[in-house]
């Protein structure tokens, strides 16, 4: 007879930790001037940070920010989906 564990864990997908990246999207989102700084100056949003706080992003993570050009945050987190869903 199997196990719960041993059941349930021949059924899960690997999951991606992107801990970094909901970081930085929680923060836009509590944070005006935070996301009005991601949307406009992606560079200067992730080399300050938030509160103090930088997002230790992935190379790929970093380029995909700060090559994509939003009008709001619902529009980023759209494209930064799309995009790592094409790596």
């Amino acid at each position: 007879m199997l196990s719960l564990d041993v059941y349930s864990a021949s059924f899960r997908k690997p999951v991606v930790e992107r801990t970094a990246l909901h970081r930085l999207f929680a923060a836009a989102v509590v944070s005006d001037q935070f996301r009005k700084t991601l949307l406009r100056e992606p560079e200067k949003a992730l080399a300050n940070g938030y509160l103090g706080q930088t997002f230790p992003l992935t190379d790929q993570e970093k380029k995909i920010i700060k090559t994509i050009r939003a009008e709001n945050l619902s529009d980023l987190a759209q494209k930064v989906n799309q995009a790592l869903k094409a790596m």
